[in-house]
């Protein structure tokens, strides 16, 4: 058994006119889809991660701030 073609055959097709257009005011006829469009609508990307992100990375950066003058601190004999 073979697959029907996607879109109709234009010589049975009733209100083709010659070259394959239609008349005004007529509705082409309808023809295959690849595309079936959304079945629910797309969410958001969050913006949870890019804020805990820049959380982690700024008090990373505290983190070594704070023991490099520690141990400069320490190396100087001050603490």
């Amino acid at each position: 058994m073979t697959a029907m073609p996607p879109d109709p055959d234009p010589y049975r097709t009733p209100g083709l006119e010659p070259g394959g257009g239609v008349r005004p005011g007529d509705t082409p006829p309808d023809s295959g889809s690849t595309t079936v469009g959304l079945s629910r609508r797309e969410r958001y990307p969050s913006r949870a991660w890019p804020i805990a992100t820049l959380v982690f990375v700024l008090l990373f950066v505290l983190a070594v701030v704070g023991l490099t003058v520690v141990s400069l601190l320490g190396i100087v004999k001050i603490f």
